[in-house]
């Protein structure tokens, strides 16, 4: 496919965050054929959690769709680096979200569309996805998201 990537972030004002660290013993995907496999992100800058809480308790919804934004465009840095070309990327195959809700929260869809929402502006109908968002008591650093993701590239 044809398709100019980096025209469209730019023509959506969206710059990737840099490349982000591991924050313990994992790497951040792993290649298998035509399948990258990423290790869930959150959203963070650097080393330091931007939304941290719980959603329907210390953060709202809207808090929590620009976490699963933010958590979506650092997994867009770690596939630039492995890809050097988002435009090789045929397809999001599956997005995998979970939301550090309280125990009454049940609009963990909602907040999970800020990622999925990101990547079909950007990758348009091969940005389209299977997806699950569960809800968990806690994630690592108070997280409010954290996002992993599966995508197939195109064969060379």
């Amino acid at each position: 496919m044809n398709d100019n990537i980096n025209q469209r972030l730019e023509a959506l004002n969206i710059q990737l965050p840099a490349l982000p660290e591991p924050a313990a013993n994992y790497v951040p995907a792993v290649v298998s054929d035509h399948l990258i496999f990423f290790s869930g992100q959150t959203p963070k800058d650097g080393s330091r959690v931007c939304y941290a809480g719980k959603l329907g308790k210390d953060l709202t919804v809207e808090q929590g769709i620009a976490a699963a934004e933010l958590c979506a465009l650092r997994l867009l840095s770690v596939l630039q680096a492995f890809t050097h070309d988002l435009a090789q990327v045929e397809r999001i195959v599956k997005l995998t979200a979970f939301v550090n809700a309280s125990d009454d929260f049940t609009q963990h869809p909602q907040v999970v569309n800020g990622a999925s929402d990101l990547l079909v502006k950007i990758f348009g109908e091969r940005g389209q996805h299977a997806r699950s968002a569960v809800g968990v008591s806690s994630l690592p650093s108070g997280a409010a998201v954290e996002i992993e993701l599966i995508v197939r590239l195109f064969k060379n």
